[in-house]
């Protein structure tokens, strides 16, 4: 796979990443994990280029980082390892659906306790990037930043990220350490960080780490209605999922479709590459725990879109129905 960096003078890794949170938790919680396969998926992701592997320590909860290490013993050389901290989960099973329930915490002291838990569960001295979840409310971003500072300044970490945020943040943020990359959610149906956030790393030279970059699985087509969604599954939460809305969007699957079949790809391929198409740093993190879909989302890096193909999905309508 060819090979990008995070940022203007992050590390050099794939132009497609993976994200690991589906391996623990969050989609069709019905079927049983399967520990062996994910592990051997992320071992073929690194055979094929894909470097970046993105976890968090809230995913499981507490449990995904676990895994991530535990598949990365023996070659922690060959990845490049991103996790975030800023969430915290009061009730394993409090949330909607019987999901863990989680609240930003921002506080100095808990980002603190968090990277070195992390660090031990991820079985490493050292986090690649290391990324702020969610900007607390309660706690000035200021104060919270400076914390994952501290960890660079004693080599914990090597770059920081912030997720989900705004330019103001981003800024906010910059002016006491430098910001490496911004997670978000971005995809041909979601494309909220075009107006403002995607130009101001672009000419800031900020990665931008594209999370559910397939739409949750719904720009595949593996969905044509609710009742296909699995059972304790947080899509069935989701507006765009609900039957109407999902019966309406199916026409954006339609438009990918026909791109990817027009020139030879499938569509996770074609709007994966259509994200590589928005920026040098730009690094989608499609998640999957398997190894069908692994190949297929890692071939996305060999998809050239013309010009005509571009455009054609640039026109692409928004989605009915809100993310969340």
């Amino acid at each position: 796979m060819r090979n990008t960096t995070l940022g203007t003078h992050g590390p050099q890794l794939g132009v497609i990443g993976l994200g690991a949170m589906g391996m623990s938790f969050a989609y069709d919680m019905g079927t049983p994990r399967d520990e062996a396969t994910s592990v051997s998926v992320i071992h073929q992701a690194l055979d094929l280029g894909v470097t970046l592997i993105d976890t968090a320590d809230v995913y499981g909860p507490y449990t995904n980082e676990e895994l991530v290490g535990r598949a990365l013993a023996d070659r922690r050389d060959r990845a490049v390892i991103a996790t975030k901290v800023g969430m915290e989960c009061i009730d394993p099973t409090g949330g909607p659906g019987g999901a863990p329930l989680v609240k930003p915490n921002g506080r100095p002291e808990h980002v603190r306790a968090a990277i070195d838990a992390s660090l031990r569960r991820l079985g490493t001295d050292q986090i690649d990037l290391y990324q702020l979840h969610r900007v607390d409310p309660e706690v000035p971003l200021e104060e919270t930043w400076g914390a994952l500072a501290e960890a660079v300044t004693a080599g914990k970490a090597r770059y920081l990220g912030l997720s989900e945020v705004s330019v103001e943040q981003i800024q906010r943020a910059e002016a006491i350490h430098p910001v490496t990359t911004v997670q978000s959610e971005f995809s041909l149906w979601t494309r909220d960080v075009q107006a403002e956030v995607l130009p101001y790393c672009r000419e800031h030279g900020i990665g931008l780490l594209p999370y559910s970059p397939l739409g949750r699985g719904f720009l595949l087509g593996r969905f044509s209605s609710f009742d296909e969604l699995p059972e304790n599954d947080q899509r069935r939460r989701l507006p765009r999922f609900q039957q109407d809305n999902l019966r309406a969007n199916l026409d954006i699957v339609g438009k990918v479709r026909a791109v990817a079949d027009r020139i030879g790809a499938t569509p996770a391929q074609v709007a994966l590459a259509w994200l590589v198409a928005q920026g040098e740093h730009v690094v989608p993190i499609p998640g999957t725990k398997t190894p069908k879909y692994l190949a297929d989302n890692a071939g996305g890096a060999d998809v050239r879109l013309s010009a005509a193909d571009l455009a054609d999905l640039d026109a692409i309508p928004a989605p009915v129905g809100a993310r969340y």
